[in-house]
C-alpha cells in the first residue's frame, strides 16, 4: 500500500522524500514498480469490473451482499468478504436509507386483535397475507399504491393504484388477490388505518372467509415485510424518476403490473432490471 501511494503521488513529491516519510527504501520502491503484477491482483481487477457493473446497474443502491449475489449469478468466483473489501477499496458505497422514526406502541385495535403477533413465517402459500399502501409523489399531488403480499413467498398477490386514499383502493387490491389466489382460509394482517377498519372492507374479508389481524397503533413490526418491499420499490425506482402528473405516474407504474405480480420483495430489483423498468 505504501508503494502504491508513492506511485500515485510521485509527480507531486520526490520519491526520496516519500521513502523517508513512509520508512521504506527507494530501491525497494523501484523494484516494486518493475515487478510483474501478481495473479491475485489481476483477478481482483477483473472482479472489480463486474462489481462496478452490478453497482452501477442498481443506480448505486447495492451494498456488498447484493452485489455478491449478482457475482454468484454470473458465475464469478468471489466470496462475500472479498466483494466487500474490493468495494471498500474502490470507494463504492451504497445509498443510505433514511432511518424509520421510532414510535411508542399504542393501544390494541378495537377492530381486530393482533393474531399474527410477529409470527411472519408461513408453511405454505395463502396462509398469511399482509396488506398496506404507500404514496408516490408527483408534481400534481400524491398517487397511492395498495399491495397485498403473501408471507410465504413474499410475492405480490394483489395491488391497486388510485388518486385517493380510500377504502376502494385497498378493497381493489384485496379483490385482485382473492381472484388470483382463491384461498380457502387465510389470515390477513394490516394496520389500523380507517381504510382497513372500514365496514365495507371488513365485509369483503368476512364474506370470503378471511381472518382479520391488525397492528396495535404505532406498532409496525408485523408489517416489516411490506415495509421492506415498499422501501426497495421507492429507492430503486420511484426516487430515481420524477412524475409530472398522477396519470404519468400511473402509466409508468402500470408497466410494472406483470413484474409486481411475479416478484418477491427480494427479487423485485432483479425483475425491474430484466424488464427494462429501471
Amino acid at each position: 500500500m505504501k508503494y502504491a501511494f508513492m506511485a500515485h503521488h510521485r509527480r507531486v513529491w520526490p520519491i526520496r522524500w516519500m521513502s523517508q516519510a513512509l520508512g521504506v527504501s527507494t530501491s525497494g520502491f523501484y523494484e516494486w514498480l518493475t515487478r510483474a503484477e501478481s495473479n491475485r491482483s489481476m483477478t481482483n481487477r477483473t472482479i472489480l469490473v463486474r462489481i462496478r457493473e452490478s453497482f452501477e446497474a442498481s443506480h448505486q443502491t447495492y451494498g456488498s451482499p447484493r452485489v455478491w449475489r449478482d457475482l454468484r449469478d454470473w458465475n464469478v468466483p468471489c466470496s462475500e468478504n472479498r466483494t466487500a473489501r474490493l468495494m471498500r477499496q474502490a470507494g463504492l458505497v451504497a445509498r443510505v436509507r433514511l432511518k424509520i422514526p421510532r414510535y411508542v406502541a399504542g393501544r390494541r385495535s378495537m377492530t381486530a386483535p393482533n393474531v399474527l403477533d410477529r409470527q411472519s413465517q408461513a408453511d405454505a402459500p395463502n396462509q398469511k397475507w399482509v396488506a398496506d399502501f404507500t404514496y408516490i409523489p408527483t408534481r400534481e399531488g400524491w398517487l397511492y399504491l395498495a399491495v397485498v403480499l403473501d408471507l410465504y413467498s413474499r410475492m405480490v398477490v394483489g395491488w391497486s393504484m388510485q388518486r385517493h386514499m380510500s377504502t376502494e383502493l385497498v378493497s381493489d387490491a384485496m379483490t385482485m388477490a382473492l381472484w388470483r389466489r382463491r384461498p380457502t382460509a387465510v389470515l390477513q394482517h394490516s394496520d389500523q388505518g380507517s381504510q382497513y377498519a372500514n365496514e365495507i372492507y371488513q365485509l369483503l374479508l368476512s364474506d370470503n372467509g378471511i381472518q382479520c389481524s391488525m397492528n396495535r397503533s404505532g406498532n409496525v413490526w408485523d408489517n416489516s415485510a411490506m415495509e421492506s418491499f415498499f422501501s426497495s420499490l421507492k429507492i430503486e425506482r420511484v426516487h430515481r424518476r420524477g412524475y409530472r402528473t398522477r396519470d404519468e405516474g400511473s402509466l409508468r407504474h402500470l408497466q410494472l403490473h406483470r413484474v409486481l405480480l411475479q416478484s418477491t420483495s427480494s427479487t423485485l430489483d432483479v425483475r425491474l432490471r430484466e424488464s427494462g423498468c429501471l
